[in-house]
């Protein structure tokens, strides 16, 4: 289980400290799908970041199966069974899509079953198993690319920043089906930060942060028709004063 007990997080801006994570506690139990979703600027990637270790809070401490890893690196952290892709994908000059995925595989990864990877994501393996990750790739390729990679991993956690972002609608509803069969399939445990109703409609559980703070967490049967009717309720006040079109 992965607990994390009084995170805050501060930036420094313009000579004062900027907080960005204000007193986030909350705890992912083995096996379940959980969605952490709220308005931009939230707090929701940094939240993500400081999962990872690719940030460290600045109060608070994290556990994994009650041991402190606070402290621990990314790399300590990849090694524990944590896995985590970023909103925007890392490009790798000088290295192929099937080195990628063996790396991330951490053990002799035949064609094959690379190959099934790339097509859980909705890739022609032939075209993309022995292409380069470099600016030839579009955002949405790499987007896949990197999905397929933690597929790969088959970590306890897996950590999805907006998975769907810069992706087409296909790919979007392949996405989708690829969730549902991690759930079906793994014993490991799913955390999606996303703003999509198809995603939430997939969870067990939804964290709502905004303003850095956890407003509100539940079963996606507490949360879900609330937060639909709160967007709906946004979207009508929106159009009523004919502002949609700005957002």
């Amino acid at each position: 289980m992965l607990e994390l007990k009084n995170i805050s997080f501060e930036v420094a801006e313009e000579g004062s400290e900027k907080q960005i994570i204000r007193d986030v506690s909350f705890s992912l139990d083995d096996g379940k799908f959980v969605v952490i979703t709220g308005p931009n600027g939230g707090g929701k990637s940094t939240l993500a970041k400081l999962i990872m270790g690719i940030e460290t809070p600045t109060a608070g401490r994290i556990f994994l199966d009650g041991q402190d890893i606070t402290e621990a690196s990314v790399t300590e952290r990849a090694r524990m069974g944590i896995s985590f892709a970023f909103q925007q994908p890392i490009r790798f000059k000088g290295i192929g899509v099937f080195d990628m995925l063996r790396l991330a595989s951490g053990k002799p990864l035949t064609v094959s079953e690379a190959c099934h990877y790339l097509s859980a994501v909705g890739l022609c393996a032939k075209d993309y198993i022995d292409r380069e990750i470099n600016a030839s790739l579009s955002g949405g390729e790499l987007k896949r690319i990197e999905i397929a990679t933690v597929l790969a991993r088959g970590t306890r956690i897996s950590l999805f920043d907006e998975p769907e972002a810069g992706i087409d609608l296909w790919s979007f509803q392949n996405l989708i089906r690829v969730f549902e069969n991690m759930r079906k399939q793994t014993q490991g445990s799913i955390l999606i930060i996303s703003h999509q109703e198809r995603i939430l409609n997939i969870a067990d559980e939804i964290l709502l942060i905004a303003d850095g703070r956890v407003t509100k967490h539940g079963s996606r049967a507490e949360i879900l028709p609330d937060l639909l009717k709160t967007t709906q309720d946004r979207t009508l006040c929106l159009k009523y004063h004919g502002e949609e079109d700005d957002q």
